[in-house]
């Protein structure tokens, strides 16, 4: 038992060890999987979605979600992009600070 663990863990080295060379990636997946949460226990309330379309909007987080998780204030974000805010160019496009790397 011992060696095929150990068989894995040297197979799988590279992956576990990329946490070494890339130290912005979390060692957990708590983050990703405490984002989703709330929309879980949504679809578990509700039974879940009636068509194709809302399955897509569901599966995608609220720009509000979004900036929270960026620490960007969404009502800031919100009137830049509406032209509420004269100084809209300090706020980018949620797209350009998500990294998606």
């Amino acid at each position: 038992m011992l060696d095929l663990l150990l068989t894995r863990l040297h197979a799988n080295k590279a992956e576990l060890l990329t946490v070494l060379d890339r130290p912005e990636i979390p060692l957990h997946t708590n983050g990703s999987e405490n984002d989703i949460r709330c929309q879980v226990i949504r679809r578990k309330i509700c039974g879940g979605t009636r068509s194709e379309a809302g399955a897509l909007s569901r599966g995608l987080p609220r720009p509000q979600q979004t900036c929270q998780k960026l620490r960007v204030s969404f009502w800031d974000y919100l009137g830049a992009h509406l032209v509420i805010i004269d100084d809209a160019s300090q706020i980018q496009w949620l797209p350009n600070i998500v990294s998606c790397t």
